[in-house]
């Protein structure tokens, strides 16, 4: 009743505003009622997932791709600074020994200026002596030869020092006068 009395107090709707108003009602029940049919329709509700789930996998697959081609490319240009770094130290190396053999040579020709004269020509001749007894050596008498000398490189350990630096002093002289030939 009180709704009666609510309409007595307004003005009475023309019958274009109650047409305007049936039809909003209509349209808004329409809307209603196709958002009710969508949430009872299993189906579709169940087909929108799955193109979802699709395009999440679809997705999912092409980041996969993605991540493999950046791998990849990470992964060679990984190999071509590891072969520039090989070449480098190649480089680096040879020129390393190139000054260490500068160094060696340097090193050799000062100490061959410095020793005198009787000790360099004694050394050329144990030079000799040491060649000649090498090519006369059977291998019996080259055993015993080793195993004495072992005892005294034992006994004597300075002694064998300076022995080997003699050998090389009658080397590096023999080398010189086969390059100066």
């Amino acid at each position: 009743m009180s709704d009666d009395h609510t309409h007595a107090d307004k003005d009475p709707a023309t019958p274009d505003e109650l047409r305007e108003q049936i039809e909003a009602t209509r349209d808004e029940l329409g809307r209603t009622v196709e958002a009710l049919a969508a949430k009872a329709d299993v189906t579709a509700r169940a087909q929108e997932k799955t193109a979802e789930v699709k395009a999440a996998r679809d997705k999912a697959a092409e980041v996969k791709a993605s991540a493999q081609d950046k791998a990849a490319e990470v992964r060679a240009s990984a190999q071509d600074r590891a072969a520039e770094f090989k070449a480098r130290a190649h480089d680096k190396a040879v020129e390393v020994k190139a000054g260490a053999q500068e160094k060696a040579s340097a090193v050799v020709h000062a100490a061959q200026d410095r020793i005198p004269e009787p000790v360099a020509r004694k050394a050329a001749s144990l030079t000799g002596a040491v060649e000649a007894g090498i090519r006369d050596v059977t291998p019996d008498r080259g055993r015993a030869e080793a195993s004495r000398a072992a005892e005294v490189a034992r006994r004597h350990p300075a002694l064998v020092a300076a022995g080997c630096a003699v050998l090389a002093y009658g080397l590096v002289r023999r080398y010189r006068g086969r390059r100066g030939r």
